[in-house]
């Protein structure tokens, strides 16, 4: 399964991508291998979505990466469990 992510970072950046493990490549991302979070540490993980392919996976991330940060916000808080 393949999974896309938003991160919060620490500057309050919204920061999004796609893995096929969510733990480790939250880690790498603290281990400073990923360019923009080297500088801007990820805080957590706010919205997580599943993908049977990479492909799909690779298609929501650009699609999400094409919304605005108040459309980013209104994806994760309805994804939030009630």
């Amino acid at each position: 399964m393949w999974c896309v992510y938003i991160l919060e970072c620490k500057n309050k950046s919204l920061y999004t991508g796609i893995t096929n493990n969510l733990e480790r490549r939250f880690k790498e991302h603290h281990k400073k291998t990923t360019h923009y979070t080297s500088y801007n540490p990820p805080v957590r993980i706010l919205f997580k979505e599943s993908h049977r392919t990479r492909s799909r996976a690779a298609k929501r991330e650009a699609q999400i990466k094409q919304f605005s940060r108040a459309d980013k916000l209104m994806l994760i808080k309805s994804n939030l469990p009630r």
